[in-house]
């Protein structure tokens, strides 16, 4: 596992968002924009079951990740661990709608539609870290 240094985590505690990068059956990649936050030296990230990049993971767990602002980026890379434990994933996917909400006293019409969906959390142990910051 890769440790986070100061300027990356000072670089991911700014509200970014991240492309997540899978791996198809066909071996093609998939990305998608994600919600993402730093907990200790992993990533969290969080989806509705069911969908692409859960199938994805589920086959294949390593991914890769990047976050940019202009010409500063991090890229993490590394193998996740998938969490579907309902109030887990409930907590998590409401911990990563406040760090992106524009409105926190709001959160709860925010993330209602998310309470009635089936989530699994992402944990990426970080192997690789590649910045530029």
């Amino acid at each position: 596992m890769a440790r986070l240094d100061e300027q990356t985590r000072a670089f991911l505690a700014e509200p970014h968002f991240a492309v997540l990068a899978t791996l198809n059956a066909d071996g093609t990649i998939q990305q998608t924009v994600m919600w993402y936050d730093v907990d200790g030296d992993e990533i969290l990230m969080n989806t509705a079951a069911g969908r692409v990049k859960d199938g994805n993971l589920r086959r294949d767990p390593r991914i890769s990740v990047c976050v940019e602002d202009g010409y500063r980026f991090v890229t993490l890379s590394g193998a996740v661990r998938l969490n579907e434990d309902q109030a887990t994933t409930q907590a998590d996917i409401r911990r990563l709608a406040l760090r992106y909400s524009d409105d926190p006293a709001n959160i709860d019409a925010e993330t209602e539609h998310f309470r009635h969906e089936q989530r699994v959390s992402l944990r990426l142990n970080v192997a690789r870290v590649i910045k530029r910051l």
